[in-house]
């Protein structure tokens, strides 16, 4: 597998291993940036400049740096960091306004110029990681002091090209293939069980390439939740424990600002036991809204998006690795204890059949990139013939339930662009291949909605449509 997919892809592979990435301990980056350096620092050789790229780290890093803003004001000269900021446009004025959190340099003090935008359309909005170099426009009569981001170069090394990528999946079997995932998402194929244990691992990027995809996995500690959703795309965001309010999810009144939903193509609300919601009826109300159309309404505010929703928890289980209780949903925040809201997720992940991380489960080989394969995931979202191959496969009866229909097609969907990415027409796979891999699964995720749904509320009948293939 080395060698194929260093032959395959050569410029988007990069080698993994403990070695090369102890460069990184004690050091907060997420994969996407730490791949994007080990690329940045590596010769054609595959040999890791190890002390350039600590001294880059050290010396640029925002986390790192405790005096950008004296080093601005006193010094007057540019400040060079290796950082996420967070932009968020200025109704008011105009103007792009920006923080670095990990600086400490705070979003009224700080201003991207239009040149910089027209060249980085990226920095209109949300959360993005770049390299930036800052400069002090010091106070001119009645103007204030504001901090410039001068220069903006992101994590973007490579030209994203799905049907490039997609043509490379007729070089590896399925099996391969699924390896070759799971790789991507820096983890050791060889440490999973089965092969159907592989094939659940990767559902969890069934959010990454469908928009709108609404799920929940439960799961005991240790099994990699929190990793894959907080390290393999800078398109998704993880919110762990805390207060979820209707302003930060959905729309800030008060300062006329979008939330999480318009800012990521999906959020995690991870240790949803923990979380805790404020003005709970209001907020499920909103997000009923939400789940079902893509759509929501706060005070004059109508918004769309098409970020998915993934709710990661906990769930205790018994000696045989089973949960305690037959409701899965019982240790769930009461917030989500109503059918009509459980009813819009459209799938349910059985975490416990996953592995714990272990060191056996730890990559040590060549894998994508993980910046080059977090936009590839990215860019399949927007890539229609998948749903129309779908739509056109399956046979689904005129009494089928709409929601029941919706979850099934898009969950297939996703399962398509992850395992049969070359896929563009009904010509290019056999029915045997999208009823095992995509329509099963996906009767089966959304089936375990239907069944606990119905242990909560009797009126909700378990049973789903008789989709089957044309």
């Amino acid at each position: 597998m080395d060698e194929k997919i260093k032959t395959v892809f050569p410029e988007e592979s990069v080698l993994k291993n403990s070695d090369k990435y102890s460069v990184f301990s004690g050091f907060s980056i997420p994969s996407f940036v730490k791949d994007w350096l080990i690329k940045m620092f590596t010769d054609e050789n595959d040999e890791l400049d190890e002390n350039g790229l600590k001294r880059f780290i050290t010396n640029n890093l925002a986390n790192n740096q405790k005096h950008v803003k004296g080093t601005l004001i006193t010094d007057n000269k540019e400040v060079t960091l290796l950082a996420r900021i967070v932009v968020e446009p200025d109704i008011k004025t105009g103007k792009l306004r920006f923080s670095v959190p990990d600086a400490g340099l705070k979003m009224n003090e700080c201003e991207i110029p239009d040149y910089v935008v027209r060249d980085n359309p990226e920095l209109k909005g949300g959360e993005v990681w770049g390299i930036i170099t800052l400069d002090y426009l010091i106070p001119s009569g009645k103007e204030k002091g504001v901090i410039l981001l001068e220069k903006f170069k992101s994590f973007k090394p490579y030209s994203v090209d799905v049907d490039y990528f997609a043509s490379k999946r007729n070089q590896f079997s399925l099996m391969e293939w699924v390896d070759f995932l799971i790789r991507s998402m820096e983890y050791n194929p060889d440490g999973f069980d089965s092969f159907t244990q592989k094939l659940l691992f990767i559902s969890r990027l069934l959010v990454f390439v469908e928009p709108n995809l609404n799920m929940m996995e439960l799961a005991p500690k240790g099994t990699g939740k929190s990793y894959v959703f907080s390290n393999l795309s800078k398109y998704g965001w993880v919110v762990s424990g805390g207060t979820v309010t209707r302003a930060k999810l959905l729309y800030d009144i008060s300062r006329e600002s979008s939330g999480l939903i318009q800012q990521y193509q999906f959020l995690a609300l991870d240790e949803i036991e923990t979380i805790k919601f404020q003005d709970e009826n209001e907020l499920r109300g909103a997000l009923k809204n939400y789940l079902e159309s893509g759509s929501f309404t706060v005070a004059k505010y109508k918004g769309d998006s098409n970020c998915g929703l993934m709710v990661l928890g906990n769930i205790p289980l018994d000696e045989n690795k089973k949960p305690l209780n037959k409701q899965y949903f019982a240790n769930l925040h009461k917030f989500f204890m109503d059918p009509a809201l459980l009813d819009r997720f459209h799938g349910f992940i059985e975490g416990w059949y996953l592995p714990r991380m272990r060191e056996e489960l730890k990559i040590d080989g060549y894998g994508l990139n993980v910046e080059y394969f977090s936009e590839i995931l990215n860019e399949m979202r927007r890539v229609p013939e998948f749903e129309i191959v779908v739509q056109q496969l399956l046979d689904i009866p005129l009494k089928a339930d709409t929601r029941d229909t919706k979850a099934i097609i898009r969950i297939s969907t996703a399962y398509l662009k992850l395992l049969f990415p070359h896929v563009r027409t009904i010509q290019d796979i056999s029915k045997e291949d999208f009823e095992e891999y995509c329509l099963k699964p996906a009767m089966h995720m959304r089936g375990i909605i239907k069944h606990q749904i119905s242990l909560i509320d009797y009126e909700f009948r378990n049973e789903l449509p008789d989709i089957k293939i044309k």
